[in-house]
């Protein structure tokens, strides 16, 4: 696993990247910044890594899991239901691959929603 930290505003959480095949992509192109987007209580954003689907695909998440999202080249930090999400089930636009978890109470991104900018570096 590789520890993480992502900042938004003046906000640090720690988080982690698994051991897969799209976890450990990610952790070669760290550190990335960039402006980001939510859908409901996901934070999402464009990184430079193209990758398809792997072992870890999923159509329905947990709170606090990091994905990446083939169809958009984003990073996904999930704190909450999506707009599509049903009962108690977190669900994502579409299959993402599970790379990670936030080790501190995910529920910190809910404050941050209207802040612009975002770093994911290793810590």
């Amino acid at each position: 696993m590789t520890d993480i930290l992502i900042k938004i505003g003046k906000k640090e959480v720690r988080a982690e990247l698994f051991e897969t095949t799209t976890g450990r992509l990610i952790s070669d192109i760290l550190p990335v910044s960039s402006g980001f987007s939510t859908w409901g209580d996901e934070i999402y954003f464009k990184i430079p890594l193209s990758a398809p689907l792997d072992e870890t695909q999923t159509d329905e998440v947990q709170i606090g899991d990091l994905g990446y999202w083939p169809d958009g080249n984003a990073f996904c930090i999930f704190f909450g239901k999506t707009p599509i999400s049903s009962g108690d089930k977190i669900i994502p636009a579409s299959k993402v691959n599970i790379v990670g978890k936030v080790l501190d109470d995910p529920s910190i991104f809910k404050e941050l929603k209207g802040e612009s900018q975002i770093t994911i570096k290793r810590a």
